[in-house]
Formats: structure tokens, C-alpha cells, sequence
């Protein structure tokens, strides 16, 4: 899902923001490869075919920006959507995309993508293992010398992810650290009573990326 006249290529007031040039870059990526995968699914099947083009029909993002919405609780889908909507949750991405999906949709959206199969990391393979090792650890037991809790207790021990917390499992590392960095630096705020935001808080760089590691090679089951 999305967030005349002739222009000097070397005037500063008429160049388009880094971000602006990333965004448009990350759609790129996600419309190529949404042409380039086979389809999993009927397009005929879905609600409202607006998500496909960064998340793919079947809910499986293949590009690392983007997160897999398959397998997710409806639930927590139907927040985070309405959240963009109303934006209690800000993206320049999914702000505007959200705002074209009709209030209807929404838990349309919402149970057909949670019924969908979420498929493991990208790899398979554990490229560190040394960091996924510490990724268990702190996924299973936390962090006791800086009060950081498991991350099972609330996502589930095999990353199956609840209503309230989403499914971690098979996750792409690259969207799983930019969400734990949005909530350390409080650009993401619609965690459910600032969990999120009390935890990441606590957590080192190396700490979070070792997590990232160990989830995304998670199967949720």
C-alpha cells in the first residue's frame, strides 16, 4: 500500500526531499516486483486490489521495505489501516493510500489477507548465525541487566503474533529494524499502552538486529 515547468537540475529550491526520492524508489521496487511474481492468488479474490502493488496478492511482500500482511490477526490489520487512515500512525507512504481504501474494505481487507499463508524469510538461511543465537535468547528469555522483556510474551513463542501484537514470524529483517527504530525514536506511537516504545527504548542496535535475525527465519507454528 501508497503514500509544470521546466526544472534546473542544480537549483536546490526545486529538489524533490531525499525521502520523497527514496518513497517513489521503494514503489518502484514493489510494482516491478509485483509483475515480475507469480500470482498465488485470483485477482478476483481480493476485496480491493489497491495493497497488491507493495504487498502482493497473497500478502507476501517480496521487496524488504514493505511488510508481509499475510497470516496477520484481522484484527491488528484492521487497526493498523485505520490508524493510517485517521493517521495515529504516520507513513507518507500509507497515509495517502490508506485515505483511497473505503471504511468498507477495511475488514474485507482485513480477513482475506489474514487467511493467507505467510511465507518464511526471504533466504531461509541464517546468514550470522552467532547473531540469530543472540536473537533466541533475547526473543525467548529478554534482557534482564536492562529490563527488556521476551518477546514471545506478547508475539508468541514461535512468532504466531495475538489481536493486539502481530505476527513476527517470516518477517522481512529490513521492515522488522525500521519499526523497532521508529518506535526507539518515537516517529511510530500506536502501540498498544507504549510497549513497544518502553522497550526498543532499552535496546542497543546490535540488540535489535540480532532479534530481527532470529524472527524473520521464525515459521509461527
Amino acid at each position: 500500500m501508497i503514500q509544470s515547468g521546466r526544472i534546473l537540475a542544480d537549483s536546490s529550491q526545486y529538489r524533490r526531499p531525499v525521502h520523497q526520492n527514496k518513497s517513489s524508489l521503494l514503489m518502484l521496487l514493489a510494482l516491478t516486483a509485483t509483475l515480475l511474481a507469480p500470482l498465488t492468488v485470483k485477482a478476483e479474490d481480493l476485496p480491493n486490489t489497491l495493497c497488491t502493488g507493495c504487498h502482493n496478492e497473497d500478502g507476501n511482500s517480496t521487496v524488504p521495505e514493505f511488510p508481509k500482511l499475510a497470516g496477520l490477526d484481522p484484527v491488528y490489520i484492521t487497526k493498523q489501516i485505520n490508524d493510517f487512515k485517521k493517521y495515529k500512525r504516520v507513513s507518507e507512504i500509507m497515509g495517502p493510500m490508506a485515505a483511497q481504501i473505503p471504511d468498507a474494505d477495511v475488514p474485507k481487507l482485513a480477513a482475506y489477507f489474514s487467511k493467507q499463508k505467510r511465507t518464511t524469510g526471504t533466504t531461509g538461511i541464517v546468514i550470522d548465525s552467532k547473531l540469530a543465537s543472540q536473537g533466541q535468547q533475547i526473543y525467548d528469555d529478554g534482557i534482564v541487566s536492562s529490563a527488556v522483556p521476551a518477546c514471545s510474551g506478547c508475539h508468541g513463542e514461535k512468532g504466531e503474533g495475538t489481536e493486539l501484537f502481530p505476527r513476527l514470524a517470516g518477517q522481512h529483517t529490513v521492515y522488522l529494524m525500521t519499526q523497532m527504530n521508529n518506535f526507539k525514536n518515537i516517529v511510530r506511537n500506536n502501540d498498544v499502552k507504549k510497549v513497544m516504545r518502553a522497550i526498543t527504548s532499552r535496546m542497543t542496535e546490535q540488540e535489535m538486529k540480532a532479534v530481527a535475525e532470529y524472527i524473520t527465519r521464525l515459521k509461527g507454528e
